[in-house]
Order: structure tokens, then sequence, then C-alpha cells
């Protein structure tokens, strides 16, 4: 998962970078979704045999420095089966 927050009035020029940007392989999925305050969030999926969250996989990058507030954050998941009761 990716995250960036953009200087003020400019959420839709990072919601259209993040849009743009390619990846040296393509994800199962991937979704953009914007909130409030002019965030951008790219969700990847990918199928990871090995190494699960920390599988060499390929990332986002930085947007330029002049169109976010902060650094930008990332957080890798991974699937776990939910048993019933549990």
């Amino acid at each position: 998962m990716w995250e960036a927050r953009a200087v003020d009035g400019r959420g839709n020029e990072l919601l259209e970078w993040a849009r743009a940007q390619v990846l040296a392989r393509e994800p199962l999925r991937r979704e953009v979704l914007r909130a409030p305050q002019d965030r951008v969030l790219v969700i990847t999926w990918w199928e990871t045999p090995e190494g699960g969250p920390q599988a060499d996989l390929p990332e986002l990058p930085e947007p330029a420095a002049d169109l976010i507030t902060r650094a930008v954050h990332r957080w890798r998941f991974e699937s776990v089966e939910v048993t019933p009761g549990g």
C-alpha cells in the first residue's frame, strides 16, 4: 500500500501522477483511491509464493518534492485466512 499527501490544492495532480506510474511488472490488481486532505492511496495485489510481505516487488516511486507535503508512506500486508468463529 502506497499513500501520499499532496500540497494543498494539488490532489488531482498527484492522483493523475499516481495513475500514470508504470511498474516494472503488473500486479494482479491495482486500485487507486483518494481521500480528504489531498491524499492519494494506491493498493496493489501480488502473487508472492515465497517471501510474503518481504518479497522483492516493484514500488511506486516518490513524487516530485514540490507535489507532496511529506515523504510517501508505504506498508506491506499479506492475506490471512479467516476461520469461522476465530
